[in-house]
This record gives C-alpha cells, sequence and structure tokens, in this order.
C-alpha cells in the first residue's frame, strides 16, 4: 500500500510531489515483475505531464453526437484505404483468420477506427503520461497498474521505451492496445520471440482477432444489421443487453432494413444510438465483443459498419434525426482550408478540429448568426463556401 502522503499528493497537481510519488511507486513494480535496475533506467528523469489530467474526463465517443463520430470515422476515404489494407495484407489476415477465427474486415476495421492503419498511434510518451495519471487525478489506482504493466512491456523487451508512444490514457500500437491487455492477449504472430503492436503489423492483427475471439467472437453470426421497426413500435426494453428471440422480434413486426423478414435462430438487442427516429439495429453478441474493446456504443458500431463497408456494404439507409448532418475528414479538411482563407490561425489542415479550429469556428458561428458551440457540421461548410 502506497504512503498516506502520495494519496495526498494525488489532490493537488504541484509538480515537485511527482519525483517522491515516482519514487514510491517502485514497490509496487517490483511486486509485477519489473526489474528493479528496469525501473530505475526507465523512471529516470521522467516528469509529470499535467494536461493529460485535463483529458480524463473527455471521451469523444461519449460527447460527440453520433452522426458527427461516425462521420469522421467510416467516411470513403477510410474504407478506400481499408479495402487497400484488406488486399496489402491478404495472407497474414487469412492466416489471423484461420487461427482465430475472426474475420479479415472486422480486424481491419479495428486498425482503421484505432490508428487510421498505422497513421496515427498517438504522440504521448507512456510512461510519462501513466506515471502523471498514476499521481494525480482520480483512477490512480488503475492507471498504476497501466504503469506498471506498461514498464514491464519494455522491461521484457517486447517494445522499446521510446516506440511506446500512444494515446493520452496509454494505449498504443496499429490497434491501440492498453498495457495490461497487451500482456493479457497479444501474441508474437511473426515468429521474431517479441510481441510487437509497433513495429510489427502482422502481431497487431492478430492480437486484435485474438483479442475478440476471448471477448466472445462467434464467426457463424454477423455483429448485427439495420432494421425497419413498424410504426407505433413500443421501443420500451431496447438496448443491447435486452437480447430477446429473433421470433420475437419478428413477431412485433420488426423486419431487416430492406422489407425482408428476420431469419434464423438466436437473440438480439435492439440498439437506438440516437432514439427511436434515427437508424435502429438488431446487435448480437459480436457486437458485445466489439464493445469490449472500447466500452462504448458508437465505438463498437463504428467498428461495426466500417467492416460493412469494407465488404462492399453500402450507408445505413435511415437518415439520422438531425437537420445538420456531421462532416467526412474530407469535408473537415475543407472546412479548414476556408477557415484559413478567412484569416483565422488554425495550424494545419489535417481534418483533426482542435481548439485552433473550434474557435475559428465559434467566430464564424457568431458572424453567421448560428448557436455557438464550435461543431462544424455541413450547414456551417456550406456557408463557408458560399462565401456568406
Amino acid at each position: 500500500m502506497l504512503a498516506a502522503g502520495l494519496v495526498q499528493a494525488a489532490d493537488v497537481p504541484d509538480p515537485s510531489r511527482f519525483a517522491p510519488c515516482v519514487a514510491e511507486l517502485k514497490a509496487g513494480a517490483l511486486g509485477r515483475g519489473v526489474s528493479a535496475a528496469g525501473y530505475d533506467r526507465l523512471t529516470a528523469g521522467l516528469q509529470p505531464d499535467l494536461k493529460v489530467l485535463e483529458l480524463l474526463d473527455y471521451q469523444p465517443e461519449f460527447r460527440t453526437p453520433i452522426w458527427d463520430y461516425l462521420s469522421g470515422l467510416v467516411d470513403d476515404e477510410r474504407v478506400a484505404d481499408g479495402q487497400g489494407m484488406l488486399v496489402q495484407w491478404r495472407d497474414t489476415l487469412n492466416a489471423v483468420a484461420a487461427r482465430y477465427r475472426v474475420d479479415p474486415a472486422t480486424v481491419v476495421a479495428v486498425w482503421g477506427v484505432e490508428s487510421n492503419f498505422g497513421r496515427n498511434f498517438g504522440n504521448r510518451p507512456l510512461l510519462t503520461s501513466l506515471s502523471t495519471l498514476s499521481c494525480y487525478g482520480r483512477r490512480q489506482a488503475y492507471f498504476r497498474g497501466e504503469f506498471y504493466d506498461a514498464l514491464k512491456i519494455v522491461d521484457n523487451g517486447d517494445v522499446k521505451a521510446e516506440q511506446m508512444l500512444g494515446s493520452w490514457a496509454g494505449a498504443f500500437g496499429h490497434t491501440q492496445f492498453m498495457p495490461s491487455t497487451f500482456l493479457r492477449l497479444a501474441v508474437d504472430f511473426d515468429g521474431d520471440g517479441r510481441r510487437d503492436l509497433v513495429g510489427s503489423v502482422p502481431d497487431a492483427l492478430a492480437s486484435t482477432a485474438n483479442f475478440l475471439r476471448k471477448a466472445g467472437w462467434r464467426e457463424e453470426q454477423p455483429w448485427g444489421y439495420e432494421v425497419r421497426l413498424p410504426a407505433g413500435f413500443d421501443v420500451t426494453g431496447a438496448g443491447r443487453r435486452n437480447k430477446q428471440p429473433l421470433a420475437e422480434w419478428s413477431a412485433r413486426g420488426v423486419r431487416r432494413i430492406d422489407g425482408t423478414p428476420l431469419e434464423g435462430e438466436g437473440s438480439a438487442g435492439l440498439l437506438l444510438p440516437a432514439g427511436p427516429k434515427g437508424p435502429a439495429f438488431l446487435v448480437f453478441r459480436n457486437f458485445d465483443a466489439l464493445y469490449a474493446y472500447n466500452a462504448a456504443e458508437s465505438y463498437a458500431l463504428a467498428i461495426a459498419h466500417l467492416s460493412d463497408r469494407l465488404r462492399g456494404g453500402g450507408p445505413f439507409q435511415t437518415p439520422w434525426p438531425t437537420d445538420d448532418a456531421g462532416l467526412s475528414r474530407a469535408e473537415r479538411r475543407e472546412v479548414q482550408a476556408l477557415l484559413l482563407a478567412r484569416g483565422h490561425a488554425i495550424g494545419a489542415v489535417d481534418g483533426m478540429l482542435g481548439d485552433a479550429s473550434r474557435a475559428a469556428i465559434r467566430s464564424e458561428q457568431l458572424r453567421l448568426g448560428y448557436s455557438v458551440d464550435g461543431r462544424a457540421g455541413q450547414k456551417l461548410l456550406q456557408a463557408l463556401k458560399e462565401g456568406r
């Protein structure tokens, strides 16, 4: 158990308390199998990054409207890139599917959403972020465990310390495993003696499939599909967890989105991510396996939808209940270019609407008489294109 001083240090983000905290964490790391020499080497010179504390309560999966969230993650650009990856890595993906019984499109969909096929791992040093979160803020017990496991991964020689870059919360690699998940489920698929989710695409793809299999993935079932509800349908009891036999949904008038009857056996839950006026889905156990990867239904739906698009499927047929639809990444870049043309200093045109872009958007919204919320949708894009 850590000393009381460490607990008190968590209450006030005082940088001077960081070094004593890291010193006290050593015993816990050694208890998890990190060598003493490894701990000393890997923590020497660590400095806190207090900015990560601001991100503890920000999760776009829960704060972003579903139509914005999906429009940026599942767009034509990502579908085309993903189909290219299915071709490029066909042999590896087929071998992964043969061993773990998870289809290539699903594995590649996770890869695309998590790191844009290896293009965006995140740029925060994991040991810095996790040590900071171990010493300050809430959920310290959780982050201490992840810190110890990150140290163990490096100490074991699987991944080099300088390669341990990722999200503010500690996820890293092609498919963004947390350190504890890495130690439990990462596999050495390329046979080089190391489990490497950073430098080895085969290891990352196979580790993802292993995760989904252990989470309950069943190769003979779909994740789910879009459905049509009859007029006046009572949505009481809707929800991913409240699964009912397909025969029950069929008896209540639920049909596939193309109007065909439900077929097969098994149980499914009715998912209404935007309420009863938006798209509706029947989701099976495989959706729960996707949910286990990152506990947000919007995230699981993004993976599921992208996997369908990679197989040749189209967009959802039921429109989202909004009069201002979200933007693809190409459209977000277009918004940024138009903002630059209007003299806003927003930095690079990268499709990432960060603080500077949102400030510029708020300025334009104020000028246009729109609601000032920093959100860019189709209405703002059209107004900027028209020079209004």
